[in-house]
């Protein structure tokens, strides 16, 4: 039994000989790594902030062309859809160069007009209603003043020279319109 203890004490001892070793080897692998000095922390720093100021321009380069590519195929859209109008309109010219009814001519252009404006408010386009309504910066554009008819107009649009357009509710073009006093 004392070899059993005296092999297990020379374990131990062993054991714990290594463990010392280890430590020791841990402390000199921390003394091994390098601090870099303050001109490589610069040079690396400066070389992440060049790539990071590449990578924002190059996003902002990307986004713009994606908004552009936007705009000029919601552009085509609506196009494409005015082209049977447009059509309408070719066809009416060269039948109205020979027809004599002037009925069927108005006929002809009220129906075209109604396609158009049909076509329009499929977009979203809808117009204002301005006369009678109290006159608002926001949607109006005063270009006259005239005297009230009545007590009641004061203030009030009297006569829309030019109708204003909502495109889904925001004011694409403001009514010109004459303003009672």
């Amino acid at each position: 039994m004392s070899e059993e203890k005296e092999l297990k004490q020379e374990d131990q001892e062993q054991i714990v000989n290594e463990q010392e070793e280890t430590t020791v080897s841990a402390d000199e692998k921390v003394e091994e790594v390098k601090t870099p000095t303050a001109e490589e922390r610069y040079a690396e720093l400066n070389d992440k902030y060049v790539r990071i100021h590449a990578e924002f321009d190059n996003y902002r380069k990307r986004t713009n062309k994606e908004k552009l590519d936007i705009i000029s195929t919601a552009n085509a859209g609506v196009l494409k859809d005015l082209l049977p109008v447009l059509d309408d309109f070719e066809r009416a010219i060269q039948n109205n160069e020979s027809a004599e009814d002037i009925e069927s001519v108005k006929e002809g252009f009220t129906l075209i007009f109604n396609k158009f404006k049909t076509t329009l408010e499929g977009k979203g386009l809808k117009p204002m209603n301005s006369i009678g309504e109290n006159f608002d910066v926001e949607i109006h554009e005063a270009i006259a003043n005239v005297p009230a008819p009545t007590k009641n107009d004061k203030g009030k649009v009297v006569d829309a020279v030019e109708k204003g357009y909502y495109l889904n509710d925001k004011v694409i073009r403001f009514a010109k319109v004459v303003v009672g006093q």
